[in-house]
């Protein structure tokens, strides 16, 4: 859970300060590349971390991605020195490897949990990248006047970078033994560091057979439906909050203040997310996607009328985040639940793919919105894209939705 901690602070400062940076050194139409750019890159390197850790086990697969998320986050950091754009965005599409780790270490609690502890397990994880997270963005402002000589807007890419690495030591030193190694050893054979686990089968389901299952079945299409909007609106609203902040403070007040917000916004999506969880199961998979959607568009309506106005921000953020929360927990659970069970990870990969390629876009897309027509007409825009998940959401589906 510490490694957690430390590394969500570098995704934490690199999500604060990374549209500011950008708009900075590429201009407002390009300030929302540089988070697209970490998503998927951070997504793509699922790929190859995951064949390590297939063959390897956990340890040396998380190493791997935060040893790249440090290598990226130093790319950024060179890239302020330098005012070179074009490494800006080759750094943050390495920098987004960083999270693909925290992303792959939540699998490793639950490797050696007990079946009716997992859950438990893997919300522990949960709350440790919160604090990680929340702590992260208020650590930007006065990271920024530390180092001599570099861009205050590039400073905190220094410290994302040692905290990766802190984070890729602790896991090479202190993962031992390897849990996926530990989990996959059959009975009653001791265990060895130099154990590695059996290949892959060489059939399996494949992914039309999983977009197949997904097709047919109502549940799925809702649910991938409610993770993809969520996060689009979520990243899309996020991204330029930032921004817009900036717009009227300094570069120190605008880390201060960003910082602020942004720690908000993190708390409002995971603090509550086992009242959400709960509220999941108590009153349907569907109500929760529905609230999620209604408090969506009020944080957008509220952010997209709140001016300059701190506290108006902040509780728009608050809101999207508890709005995301509830698509992204309802929706993931509809798509566990509603696709049989040997097509059930294509589909989970699926679902994951199209969340993280809904958010790329989103953060692309939104920079030339508020170039465009401003940060208000990016929240309507935003609202108006729940429609279709709305629409979605109000049609019968089955019983366990």
């Amino acid at each position: 859970m510490f490694v957690e901690i430390i590394t969500g602070l570098g995704v934490a400062m690199g999500i604060s300060v990374g549209a500011l940076l950008t708009k900075e050194m590429a201009g407002t139409e390009l300030s929302g590349v540089a988070q697209s750019g970490a998503v998927v890159g951070g997504a793509l390197m699922a790929l190859p971390a995951s064949a390590v850790m297939q063959r390897f086990g956990r340890r040396p697969g998380l190493v791997l991605c935060y040893l790249v998320g440090a290598l990226g986050g130093l790319a950024v950091l060179a890239s302020a020195i330098l005012d070179s754009a074009p490494l800006l965005f080759a750094g943050f599409f390495v920098f987004g490897a960083g999270n693909t780790g925290k992303l792959q270490a939540r699998y490793a609690a639950v490797d050696l949990a007990l079946p009716e502890r997992r859950g438990r397990q893997l919300s522990m994880v949960v709350w440790a990248t919160t604090i990680g997270a929340v702590i992260g963005p208020n650590l930007t402002g006065p990271l920024g006047s530390i180092l001599p000589g570099v861009p205050t807007l590039g400073a905190p890419f220094a410290f994302a970078a040692l905290s990766f690495l802190i984070g890729a030591v602790l896991v090479f030193l202190l993962l031992r033994p390897d849990p996926l190694l530990l989990a996959a050893r059959p009975v009653g054979v001791a265990f060895g560091e130099a154990d590695v686990l059996p290949p892959p089968p060489a059939e399996g389901p494949r992914l039309k057979d999983a977009w197949r299952a997904i097709l047919a079945s109502p549940g799925a299409r809702l649910g991938i439906a409610a993770t993809s909007v969520g996060h689009l609106v979520m990243v899309a609203v996020m991204a330029m909050t930032p921004l817009h902040i900036g717009q009227t403070h300094s570069d120190a007040d605008t880390l201060r203040i960003v910082g602020f917000v942004i720690s908000a916004h993190i708390a409002g999506m995971y603090g509550l997310s086992p009242v959400i969880g709960w509220l999941t199961d108590r009153l349907g998979r569907r109500a929760v996607v529905l609230g999620g959607v209604g408090l969506l568009v009020g944080a957008c309506a509220i952010a997209g009328t709140a001016g300059h106005g701190t506290v108006q921000l902040t509780i728009a953020l608050i809101l999207l985040g508890l709005g995301w929360s509830c698509t992204m927990v309802a929706g993931s659970t509809l798509v566990t639940e509603s696709v049989p069970a040997h097509v059930k990870a294509r589909a989970q990969g699926l679902s994951d793919m199209s969340t993280g390629l809904t958010g790329a876009a989103a953060g692309l897309v939104s920079g030339l919105v508020v170039a465009l027509s401003g940060y208000p007409v990016l929240n309507l825009l935003a609202a108006m894209a729940t429609l279709p998940l709305l629409a979605l959401a109000l049609r019968p589906v089955p019983r366990t939705a």
